[in-house]
């Protein structure tokens, strides 16, 4: 009985070889992977001498053979197909442990189309999808880390049907994730990143303990190795919610480059933000926003928490924290919060929060989704801001500027933010109207007895009427950035300039829906 091995990742595959050599299998193998054995004194016998034909066109045919396949696929149960297989010679393959060329390294590394077509792996796939299709009688191993179950099932005698399902199960998943990679490559290089079909693909990181609600299932899936790399879990189990809010902490949180920024999230909305000299300066100053709906919020931290921040932000109740390093001391001063949850995430020796910039957008709605390029606020999207007022705003204006656009748009729409001083004031998000945005937001700034006077505001969209420019001078607003292109631009800008208000256009409009 033979076992095929031919491996890119040959992280474990010496042992494993050893180990099915001991338990009487032959090995079949290729290229590095037979090199790999022989070098470690595992025998293995080369495919083109098992199938008396050489591999041709630089390896590109090599196990494209019927002796391969045919042993692999033949059924075990099958009179006429084991007395078809003993006509042709063909020795049964009873494990296929194959996992594919780095295709994904590859386009990582290179532009180099020669390249990148010479690592579309053919031959593994073909193996794969045979050896899944013909379960019942092989294992198919297409990952190391399933090495250690496999020659522990088959040492116990526990090869069981539901084990080999299993397998099969994630042998087409490997080849589907492959061929998708591929096809999505290709769209992206040769049509924008628009073809017919699109594939979204995503490795299971873990269960979540529900959905949004208890009696719907759920789970965290990743594109890379972003969570699984990168999100290290400190106190706590992190839940569907939790993670949603997490991903529009972060986001904010991180637009600002290495600052120390702080961000409080609330059901995915923005309830505090800020960018002070400390970290500690920041948190106090994002919490004054609105410290109610803090309350059980999401709070990321742009930097590491010390144990002088951890007291701080100790006082209230915090769901989750996400930030870049936690010390042992603040961790310790959260012991005695049951409730609260601590996630970093960060690279190596970085201070900074991490978070990836996916290229592509997309949103479900019933029957299937909506594709799109990944908004973003480029780097000087505020600074090449054209100034349309005759008053312009001063530097500390404008660096609010900034801060309310930022927030804006990476907020539900409508929406509009006002800042003052690197700190949010108030937010209005979500709103059918920009009006009642506005509203929304002068009326919580009162609640919580801040003065907007002196502050920017900011529009992900463009003022339709100069309605919200009125109320905005009654509550003191010193300056105002917002994408312009209204038909009544002209009746705004007006305005601005009967009130003495900077204004400026971005020129580009960030809905969030």
């Amino acid at each position: 009985m033979y076992a095929l091995l031919s491996v890119s990742d040959k992280e474990g595959i010496v042992e494993f070889g050893r180990e099915l050599v001991n338990l009487g299998y032959k090995i079949l193998s290729t290229g590095g992977t037979l090199r790999a054995l022989q070098q470690a004194g595992v025998s293995a016998k080369e495919v083109s001498e098992h199938t008396q034909s050489p591999e041709m066109f630089d390896g590109r045919v090599k196990t494209l053979h019927p002796k391969i396949h045919g042993g692999i696929l033949y059924r075990r149960d099958n009179a006429s197909h084991r007395q078809s297989a003993k006509e042709y010679g063909m020795e049964s393959i009873d494990i296929v442990c194959v996992n594919l060329y780095p295709f994904k390294q590859t386009i990582e590394r290179t532009e180099d189309f020669d390249e990148i077509i010479e690592n579309i792996d053919i031959g593994g796939p073909a193996m794969v999808r045979s050896a899944a299709k013909n379960f019942q009688s092989v294992l198919i191993v297409t990952n190391p880390n399933d090495y250690a179950r496999v020659l522990e099932s088959l040492k116990s005698g526990q090869n069981t049907l539901e084990f080999r399902t299993e397998l099969m199960i994630k042998a087409y998943e490997h080849t589907a994730s492959y061929d998708a990679m591929i096809a999505n490559y290709m769209n992206k290089r040769f049509k924008q990143g628009f073809g017919e079909r699109q594939f979204v693909v995503g490795q299971k990181v873990f269960d979540t303990r529900y959905g949004e609600n208890p009696h719907q299932k759920g789970a965290l899936y990743e594109f890379g190795e972003f969570f699984s790399r990168y999100l290290c879990i400190k106190k706590g189990e992190p839940s569907f919610n939790n993670l949603t809010d997490i991903n529009a902490a972060m986001t904010i949180a991180t637009a600002f480059g290495q600052s120390p920024a702080v961000c409080i999230i609330k059901h995915g909305n923005p309830c505090g933000f800020a960018i002070k000299q400390t970290l500690l300066d920041s948190y106090t100053n994002a919490l004054k926003c609105d410290s109610v709906s803090a309350y059980g919020g999401v709070v990321a931290v742009n930097g590491v928490v010390d144990e002088v921040l951890a007291h701080k932000m100790s006082e209230i109740f915090i769901e989750v924290i996400v930030c870049a390093g936690i010390s042992d001391a603040a961790l310790k001063v959260f012991e005695s919060k049951k409730r609260t949850k601590i996630f970093t995430c960060a690279r190596d020796g970085q201070s900074t929060l991490y978070m990836p910039r996916d290229s592509y957008d997309f949103k479900h709605i019933q029957g299937g989704f909506v594709y799109q390029q990944s908004d973003n606020v480029r780097f000087d999207e505020v600074q090449t801001a054209r100034l349309v007022t005759k008053k312009a705003a001063d530097s500390a204006q404008f660096r609010d500027l900034e801060i309310a656009y930022k927030v804006a748009a990476l907020t539900k729409s409508n929406c509009v933010v006002y800042a003052k001083d690197g700190a949010l004031l108030a937010i209005g998000m979500g709103m059918t109207s920009r009006v009642d945005a506005s509203k929304a937001a002068i009326a919580k700034a009162k609640d919580m007895g801040l003065d907007l006077r002196g502050c920017a505001l900011a529009s992900e969209a463009f003022f339709p009427f100069r309605d919200s420019i009125d109320m905005a001078h009654s509550v003191g607003v010193a300056a105002v950035i917002q994408p312009g292109g209204s038909i009544r631009d002209d009746e705004v800008i007006a305005a601005c300039d009967e009130f003495g208000i900077a204004m400026y256009f971005s020129d580009t409009r960030h809905f969030l829906h």
